[in-house]
């Protein structure tokens, strides 16, 4: 079973093939927003990044790998995303009832510079039955060209076995300063080189309205930037003029009210979806639940 706008979704990918369409339509099918273009991920990668009392100690059922399948199955979510080990600490028990991501790269909060290790491939998410591989880039760090060779391997490694392939893009480093991490121009700039990368999926920070290059401001005049909502649709712009699927990292842990307000921001500027991790799993189980719950009904344009 599939909707038009999955249809419609799917046929802006012309150059892959069936199982990665399959794949991709998994997740699109998926759970309480299924059919609708819109998702959201559960990503629980921050361990690595991290460590896990700063992960998982304000809720310490998260420790548990098993924890988080079943929270993103009893949500009605569309995915899971997380390293290889957490994801085979579930996979027999939970093969089938949620399209999972494969993070196959990782980073720590001790090493210098901006560079992750390949920490898992395709072999090990076609294994595990993974819909997707997940894998970070740092554009403007000094190891960018790097990690961008590395995804157009796995990338096209991924698509010769049908697993389509999910790219965090996270601007950081080399000439970037940190007050232009989250600026306006380079989000829409960070989202653009996934597209080009071949992302089917791509993920982003929501920007702020600041602009960081010099040689885009005058540009920049003439592109609306005055609300979040705005800024979302120039990144999904950005993105093949939306031709792409597009989705918004939850961030920091945040208030509740900031993060239905990132949703509704992220639905008005046509964005399809939030992948949300520490502001659900680092809540009571039941106040996650309730949490995901209304994420789902922003996205269904019911709140």
């Amino acid at each position: 079973m599939t909707t038009r706008t999955v249809q419609k979704i799917l046929s802006h990918y012309q150059s892959d093939n069936p199982g990665v369409k399959a794949n991709l339509h998994r997740i699109l099918m998926q759970g309480k927003l299924g059919g609708t273009g819109k998702l959201v991920i559960l990503p629980v990668d921050q361990g690595f990044e991290h460590g896990p009392a700063r992960s998982f100690a304000p809720n310490p059922a998260a420790y548990d790998p098993l924890y988080h399948y079943q929270i993103a199955i009893d949500a009605g979510l569309s995915a899971y995303a997380a390293p290889l080990g957490m994801l085979e600490a579930g996979a027999d028990q939970y093969a089938g009832q949620i399209p999972t991501i494969l993070k196959v790269n990782s980073s720590n909060s001790w090493a210098g510079g901006a560079n992750q290790a390949v920490t898992g491939g395709v072999d090990d998410a076609l294994r595990l039955g993974a819909a997707a591989i997940g894998f970070t880039i740092y554009p403007g760090s000094d190891d960018c060209f790097e990690l961008m060779e590395e995804i157009r391997e796995m990338r096209a490694e991924a698509a010769s076995v049908g697993i389509a392939t999910v790219i965090w893009s996270y601007p950081r480093g080399g000439n970037l300063p940190k007050s232009g991490e989250l600026a306006f121009d380079v989000g829409a700039y960070a989202a653009h080189m996934a597209a080009l990368l071949g992302a089917h999926i791509i993920k982003v920070k929501l920007p702020s309205a600041h602009i960081e290059q010099a040689e885009a401001k005058k540009l920049y005049e003439g592109i609306d930037g005055s609300t979040q909502a705005s800024r979302v649709a120039h990144v999904v712009q950005s993105c093949f003029a939306g031709r792409r699927i597009v989705v918004f990292s939850g961030g920091a842990a945040k208030g509740a009210d900031a993060v239905y307000q990132d949703a509704r921001d992220i639905r008005d500027g046509g964005g399809n979806g939030s992948i949300i991790g520490r502001n659900t799993f680092q809540r009571p189980r039941e106040e996650a639940l309730a949490m995901l719950a209304k994420l789902v009904r922003i996205y269904k344009d019911k709140e």
